[in-house]
């Protein structure tokens, strides 16, 4: 639990760093698109605490993966709970999105669509390069002189 909990910290140090980069985005984005052009301290102050907050959470749950007795399931379902309740209240807090069941249930369905589709990428991709890896090394093995 201890790795653990120093594995969560240390990712979560390098992915807070993100956070007030993801944030100026989404106020250029909301400039462009909704016509924001001001905003108080406090809609700043709250979305640079939130979202440096989840950037950390999102870099630090990354460790749960290195939990080597929990099941690659449970470590992708814990993995996924924690950031579709971190991203919801970073949104909620900050007023991105209306609290209320259809803003949520899109909300919610768009984030499962997202998430496992990043996952599908993740999974054949490593797929394929672990096919690459095993015919390279059989490959190999048969060229190497057992009997010389």
């Amino acid at each position: 639990m201890k790795s653990f909990a120093l594995e969560l910290l240390k990712r979560g140090a390098v992915g807070c760093g993100f956070g007030p980069i993801v944030l100026a985005i989404v106020y250029w984005v909301l400039q462009e698109t909704a016509g924001v052009l001001t905003l108080t301290v406090n809609e700043v102050c709250i979305g640079i605490v939130s979202l440096t907050a989840l950037a950390f959470i999102a870099g630090g749950m990354n460790a749960v993966y290195k939990i080597e007795r929990l099941p690659l399931v449970w470590a992708i379902l814990i993995h996924g709970c924690v950031l579709y309740l971190s991203y919801l209240a970073t949104y909620l807090v900050n007023g991105w999105l209306e609290l209320g069941t259809a803003p949520i249930l899109i909300f919610s369905a768009i984030f499962v669509v997202g998430f496992f589709a990043i996952w599908a990428v993740i999974y054949f991709v490593t797929r394929k390069k672990t096919a690459e890896l095993n015919d390279f090394l059989k490959k190999k093995q048969l060229n190497y002189p057992f009997d010389k």
